[in-house]
């Protein structure tokens, strides 16, 4: 509290980070290497035939793929879904 002739003042704190940039930029980095490893698989590595990859970077980038878009879509949506309700409360 700080006393400003003689009334007092309450002064707000910043507010502290609630994890919401941390999840829109983890997201976002994981969908970014999701959708380049399905790029080079599809483009670089070899393709995909109806029994997987032809190659064995081609195997590692379906993996790569594979794993970081159900994941990094969903930090992403938790990210966009608490920095629609931050916005929605600082009205």
């Amino acid at each position: 509290m700080i006393v400003h002739e003689g009334k007092p003042r309450v002064v707000k704190a910043p507010p502290t980070s609630d994890g919401t940039v941390e999840l829109l930029r983890g997201g976002g980095f994981m969908v970014g290497a999701g959708l380049l490893a399905g790029t080079l698989l599809l483009t670089v590595l070899g393709g995909v035939t109806h029994t997987g990859a032809t190659t064995n970077g081609g195997w590692l980038a379906l993996i790569i793929a594979l794993m970081c878009l159900p994941f990094g879509g969903l930090l992403l949506a938790l990210g966009v879904a608490k920095w629609l309700r931050n916005r929605r409360l600082q009205r």
